[in-house]
């Protein structure tokens, strides 16, 4: 079994989620798993390992879950931070795993200690017209809030955004335009 991180991982944990994830892929059913993790670090651990672990529909659909406990519960996801980026790393990659690892960094204050690396990722996302938009709004976000600390950055981040502006979808390019908004502050 993967050590993710802190909290002991029982079997029963590992045993009742990977059950929980394969039941149903609702929203409705990712809250109730959100629901019963709560601000249990053991918990988290175990959905940490199913997250890291090799079975992709147990990733993709942990992916889910671990977005809304980083809603909910940020303070306990700090200690992930080095794991979800990990994730967002191995090749291949879900792209549920991409979106929502991202979504859990759009919300909390960034360690300085992440900056380069979460750069260099939502750069290359954002950059690539390929990656689905939410993949792309997700790294502009974050982008942005580097670029308060790093302000060297918001030049490149203001050149990709106008270059992909004109054929970005809706979203996209409302997004953009919020984020350049920011970058004039």
């Amino acid at each position: 079994m993967r050590r993710t991180m802190p909290g002991k991982v029982k079997m029963t944990d590992h045993t009742f989620l990977t059950e929980a994830l394969l039941a149903e892929h609702s929203k409705a059913q990712t809250m109730r798993i959100v629901g019963w993790i709560g601000a249990d670090a053991d918990r988290l651990a175990a959905l940490m390992d199913l997250f890291l672990g090799n079975e992709y529909r147990i990733t993709q659909r942990s992916a889910w879950v671990v977005r809304y406990v980083g809603e909910k519960h940020p303070e306990l996801m700090a200690p992930y931070y080095p794991v979800l980026l990990k994730a967002i790393d191995r090749q291949p990659v879900h792209d549920a795993v991409k979106r929502n690892a991202l979504n859990v960094f759009e919300d909390v204050e960034i360690p300085a200690e992440y900056y380069d690396l979460l750069a260099d990722h939502c750069f290359k996302y954002l950059a690539d017209p390929q990656e689905p938009i939410a993949i792309r709004c997700a790294s502009m976000t974050i982008l942005e809030k580097i670029c308060r600390d790093i302000p060297e950055l918001k030049d490149e981040l203001r050149l990709i955004l106008e270059e992909h502006m004109e054929f970005g979808s809706g979203g996209f390019k409302s997004r953009a335009k919020r984020t350049l908004a920011q970058l004039q502050k």
